[in-house]
């Protein structure tokens, strides 16, 4: 190759890399932008699409929308999008205590991945709720409600703590004694729903692409892998989660894969003479002998979780060292998805 082509090609990838939010500043923490639509806003100034990696909610600070949607980055593994017409303030945004508070409108909190250390909360209408298990976490201000699709949450209000786990929920300005109740998860699971489903979907497969490229079957890219954590994909202009082993389902039944269980593994379920079991609601997206596709995977129904694999992590789930948030990616942006 040519001096003069590789100076150009080199110039190339080094604009794309000074272009990237993920390159040279600090990994995204609490509080991250990582997607917007319609119209929202932080403190009165307005979020459009380049904000995503590269503005932060921080301690006092508001996130509103009106005719828009937005997603925010909390801990590693967890979203947070809010629908029309809401507004929420950041209160904490330190890894370990990640706290909110819902004005109005209404927030979905997606968990792929928490860890007992965490302390994420989300207050609302003089309650606090803490979220306890992977899940999906739907909170309403406008309504007074606190529902969890699946999960755990234990609610804090007037002196009291009311435990919610899978389709329960809470009924705030009730007249009534506050009771965990029953709900139908379908009469829930509106435009907003489905579209957190879709967001969902669309960071499963932008997992899929950077997890490849961290284990080295999807061409160039900085940095190494580092473990479970936040790592931008350019390819959707987003952020999303690669855990440090296995698989991990979100509740909306998409799968987040660590870089070797994305490329590379010899036989699918099994490393190291090890033959991990999945759990009943896993379906293998395709199995030994088949080529990987290049998309996420999707099970059916309602089941979902974490499953470890390799010789290391057996009969546990996931379970893995460190945790902290890692930049990595390459190239501006552009939106698969937008």
């Amino acid at each position: 190759m040519k001096r003069s082509s590789l100076q150009a090609l080199m110039g190339f990838f080094l604009a794309a890399l000074i272009s990237s939010p993920a390159w040279g500043v600090v990994p995204p923490q609490p509080g991250t932008i990582n997607y917007v639509e319609g119209q929202s806003s932080i403190g009165g100034q307005p979020l459009g699409e380049k904000s995503a990696g590269s503005v932060r909610l921080l301690a006092g600070q508001s996130l509103s929308t009106q005719n828009g949607r937005a997603e925010v980055l909390l801990t590693p593994g967890v979203f947070l999008r809010i629908s029309n017409n809401s507004n929420i303030d950041m209160l904490s945004p330190d890894l370990a205590n990640t706290i909110l508070f819902l004005q109005k409108g209404r927030a979905l909190v997606e968990v792929a991945n928490i860890r007992p250390e965490n302390n994420i909360r989300i207050n609302v209408n003089g309650a606090s709720a803490r979220l306890l298990k992977p899940g999906l976490y739907d909170i309403d201000a406008d309504r007074g409600q606190i529902r969890v699709f699946d999960g755990k949450a234990v609610v804090q209000t007037n002196g009291r703590q009311i435990e919610l786990k899978g389709e329960r929920q809470l009924e705030l300005n009730t007249q009534a004694a506050l009771k965990a109740r029953k709900f139908d998860r379908k009469a829930y699971e509106d435009d907003f729903y489905r579209w957190a489903s879709l967001r969902s979907s669309y960071l499963a497969d932008a997992n899929v692409e950077a997890a490849r490229r961290y284990a080295g079957g999807g061409g160039w890219s900085p940095g190494v892998w580092a473990d479970a954590g936040w790592y931008w994909d350019p390819g959707f202009g987003a952020y999303t989660f690669i855990p440090g082993d296995g698989i991990f389902y979100s509740p909306f039944g998409w799968g987040y894969y660590s870089p070797w269980f994305a490329f590379g593994a010899p036989v699918y379920g099994y490393y190291g003479g090890f033959h991990h079991h999945f759990g009943s609601g896993y379906r293998p997206p395709h199995g030994p002998g088949h080529g990987f596709s290049g998309h996420a995977s999707h099970i059916g129904g309602n089941s979902f979780g974490s499953h470890g694999f390799g010789s290391f992590h057996r009969g546990g789930g996931f379970r893995s060292g460190g945790g902290g948030f890692h930049g990595g990616g390459h190239g501006g942006g552009g939106g698969g998805h937008r």
